[in-house]
């Protein structure tokens, strides 16, 4: 017999320590026996839930108050926690992925998987010329400090330990490619809502990026075009809503575009007005009237709405819960809940939303 499951604090409070020394261990046996244990630890902690009532962690009055209850108060604050943790374990993911794929090449083969690098790999590497060496000496020169024939040797190992390396993700790749390989361990995810009426795309979409955003931002503007690409890439796959996160102490205009963003929307032609905002450095309050003009609003309604701070509730409550899902800059991006920040290129989109897909395959 072996009892009752340990209690999940019990359970976590070996777990927490491995996951840091996991991080450092480069034996691949040490590092598949200490994988195993956290995914037995971890599955003690679950049963040791699954096995127990829901308890409270306070009661007012008699009313109950549940770990799940603090979420939407802490759940930014706790992200960077929980996005550690993945890290160290998709990098421990792929490591052992790799290693798995590098066995199955190698029994193919019938070889040892030191033999199958050195075959497929190592022995492919070209030696680094004199010119690559030159040139790499050149862009590191003020650092090194060193003439260039007291260096050469070590810059060309440098050079050729790098070709390697590459080579050896290249075929890792490969491998991957070749094989069936699924991942399905998640990032950590924030609920977050969005307004269906600031909606670009297939409102039925397996993908959905809800971006926080600021009018004035340089880098929101800057990120406009790849966003617009990947909706093309994509087409019915990837939808992308917006939500407004004025940053007013740094950009003191932004609060008055998002309001006329706003207004613009009750007409029915948000998007259309969005795209312009981005498409302009003016944004004071005869400016956003041209554009309300020149996108053929009524122009009246338009600046009634706009003079009124209509929308400055809802816009307030975009920014609050912006904040409280942890985002401190914009823009800010929730990829099916993953959160994503930053003017970033369209590969580092594509990565979450590819994998976003496969998970719904």
């Amino acid at each position: 017999m072996l009892g009752d499951p340990p209690p999940r604090g019990v359970a976590l409070s070996f777990v927490l320590p491995l996951l840091g020394i996991l991080e450092h261990v480069r034996t691949t046996s040490l590092r598949v026996v200490l994988i195993c244990f956290l995914s037995s630890a971890a599955g003690l902690a679950q049963n040791a839930v699954a096995s127990k009532p829901k308890q409270p962690i306070a009661t007012v009055g008699g009313q109950a108050i549940y770990d799940e209850d603090l979420l939407p108060s802490i759940q930014g604050q706790l992200l960077p926690l929980r996005n550690q943790e993945y890290e160290i374990k998709r990098r421990a993911l792929d490591n052992l992925i790799d290693q798995k794929l590098l066995e199955k090449a190698a029994k193919e083969k019938g070889v040892t998987t030191d033999k199958l690098l050195q075959e497929e790999v190592d022995a492919k590497v070209q030696e680094p010329s004199d010119a690559e060496v030159e040139a790499y000496y050149l862009a590191q020169k003020d650092r090194l400090n060193r003439p260039l024939n007291e260096v050469k040797g070590q810059l060309k190992q440098s050079l050729r330990e790098a070709k390697m390396q590459q080579l050896r993700q290249d075929y890792l790749k490969r491998l991957r490619a070749d094989a069936s390989v699924a991942i399905l361990l998640s990032p950590p995810k924030i609920q977050v809502g969005y307004d269906p009426n600031r909606l670009r795309g297939n409102p039925k979409a397996p993908v959905m990026i809800v971006e926080f955003s600021d009018y004035q931002c340089p880098y929101c503007r800057q990120v406009e075009p790849v966003l617009k690409e990947l909706l093309a890439k994509y087409g019915d796959k990837v939808s992308l809503a917006y939500r407004d996160l004025p940053l007013r102490q740094i950009h003191p205009q932004a609060q008055i575009a998002a309001e006329a963003s706003r207004c613009a929307e009750e007409q029915g032609k948000f998007w259309e007005y969005h795209d312009q905002l981005f498409a302009s450095s003016k944004l004071d309050h005869d400016s956003l009237l041209d554009f309300a003009r020149t996108l053929k609003l009524d122009d009246k309604q338009f600046d009634s709405c706009l003079t009124a701070e209509k929308y400055k509730t809802e816009i307030d409550q975009d920014l609050r819960e912006g904040m409280q899902a942890g985002i401190t800059g914009t823009p800010g991006f929730f990829i099916n809940e993953v959160a994503f920040s930053g003017a970033q290129p369209q590969e580092a989109f594509a990565k979450i939303i590819d994998e976003e897909l496969s998970r719904k395959q």
